[in-house]
């Protein structure tokens, strides 16, 4: 079965065309990974790094057309997606640098004669769910670190914009081992039906919290690794500046990156009563000067959400934020145009109280709602006062007000004074409804997930 992508910014205008995976392939596609793995496994890591180096220069000379691909399919402004894809490709690298690092650890023995160690192997097919927001970071996340340890990866794309895996999974057939990188085309219920199967050895997964769940559930009856990166209400504590603008200038890069539409997007800026009304006034005037337009326009800051669903459930949000109380001091509405795109003004929101709806709830759009405190102990109450617990950021000159937001900050990422921006070598983490299992993205604790370790006693004779 064919599917079509629509444009979100000319809904008019088909993106693309792909060949949906049938459920009835699943087994053959399995099998396939199956056996490109058992030799995969056998190349020595060292020489897997250089291979898999090889194939990110490949994808690195399409990045124009995966680029495209993601502003045509989800939406996000060309130099975003060209952003995204430099950024993917840097993470990759360093984790491409890991191919050497070491791997287990050397123990003391209880016996004599005896070397204690342990090793680590391979876990074998690793499915990778992935979002619609960041549709060639993400994947590259899940299928860089699952290759480098020596894995097969199957890829699946949400169903809004499945080009960047697509074109992955092309590239790859070319500089890879046949089958190693495979990708599944199809909407959730093909994505649970790849969740189930008892071929798969571990599940890296982006998404919804809801989501996130069902694919825990279903990787439980048949015991594979779960790795899940879920949702996020992020704070910006603001309690001092003494250069106010250049603050709000980084927390509305942070908020509005993506249209908002991103896990560590900022939706809450908890301000010290002293800076609420210049901040509103300042994040207002700059949400103002945003004009969102088709991704693909000269100049492009901002582009629409990515779908009517995701317009209507912002809207939703906004009005019944409104109804409650709050005060929309900047945008607040839809865009209407020409072509029918799913635009929607970016938003300021204060007098939000932190028992609000919007003030706990992930919108995934271009809102930002301001509330304010009293103390520095308030502060981090109404921060840490969700479910989620993924990135937060304080602003602030004062060492006890970071040392506190170091301690007592629930949240697995935390910025002090910068952007909720991951670098490319660390690791991507969260707790709380945020974050289940060891992280799958980033850094040294990758191995944890796409590795399973044993421990080898060694004697040179009995």
């Amino acid at each position: 079965m064919t599917i079509e992508i629509r444009n979100p910014a000319v809904p008019g205008e088909v993106a693309a065309r792909y060949t949906e995976t049938e459920p009835g392939d699943l087994d053959g596609l399995i099998t396939r990974a199956h056996q490109a793995q058992a030799n995969w496994a056998l190349v020595p890591q060292p020489e897997r790094g250089a291979i898999i180096a090889r194939y990110i220069d490949a994808l690195e000379a399409r990045r124009e057309d995966i680029a495209l691909s993601i502003t045509k399919e989800m939406g996000k402004p060309l130099a975003e997606a060209r952003g995204e894809v430099t950024k993917a490709l840097g993470e990759a690298r360093a984790m491409v640098a890991r191919a050497g690092a070491p791997v287990g650890e050397v123990f003391p023995s209880q016996l004599p004669g005896t070397v204690a160690y342990t090793t680590r192997r391979p876990r074998g097919v690793i499915l990778g769910i992935n979002p619609w927001n960041f549709p060639f970071s993400t994947p590259m996340r899940k299928a860089i670190p699952a290759l480098v340890y020596g894995n097969a990866i199957v890829l699946k794309p949400a169903s809004l914009s499945p080009g960047a895996i697509d074109l992955m999974a092309q590239i790859a057939s070319d500089h890879l081992p046949e089958n190693i990188v495979q990708a599944a085309i199809g909407n959730g219920a093909l994505g649970q039906a790849l969740a189930e199967h008892p071929g798969v050895n571990a599940i890296s997964f982006t998404g919804s919290v809801g989501v996130g769940k069902r694919v825990a559930q279903a990787a439980a009856g048949h015991l594979a690794e779960v790795s899940l990166e879920l949702g996020g209400k992020n704070p910006a504590i603001l309690n001092d500046a003494s250069d106010l603008d250049a603050v709000l200038d980084q927390i509305m890069a942070a908020a509005f990156a993506v249209c908002g539409q991103r896990c560590t997007a900022v939706s809450r800026v908890i301000v010290n009563r002293n800076l609420e009304r210049a901040v509103v006034d300042g994040l207002s005037t700059r949400a103002e000067a945003m004009h969102p337009m088709d991704g693909t326009a000269q100049g492009a800051q901002l582009g629409p959400l990515s779908s009517r669903q995701q317009l209507e459930d912002v809207s939703a949000f906004v009005a019944r934020a409104a109804a409650q109380g709050a005060k929309i001091s900047a945008g607040g509405k839809a865009i209407k145009t020409e072509t029918g795109g799913y635009f929607y003004a970016p938003t300021i929101l204060s007098n939000v109280t932190r028992e609000m709806e919007i003030a706990r709830e992930e919108v995934f759009g271009p809102v930002l709602s301001v509330i304010p405190y009293s103390s520095i102990d308030e502060a981090l109450s109404i921060a840490n006062g969700v479910s989620f617990g993924l990135s937060s950021c304080v602003y602030s000159e004062q060492a006890p007000v970071i040392e506190r937001f170091v301690a007592e900050s629930e949240s697995g990422m935390l910025h002090v004074n910068a952007g909720s921006f991951p670098e490319n070598h660390l690791p991507f983490v969260g707790v709380k409804d945020s974050a289940m299992g060891v992280g799958g993205s980033n850094g040294p604790s990758t191995v944890q997930f796409y590795t399973t370790e044993h421990t080898v006693y060694q004697r040179a004779k009995v």
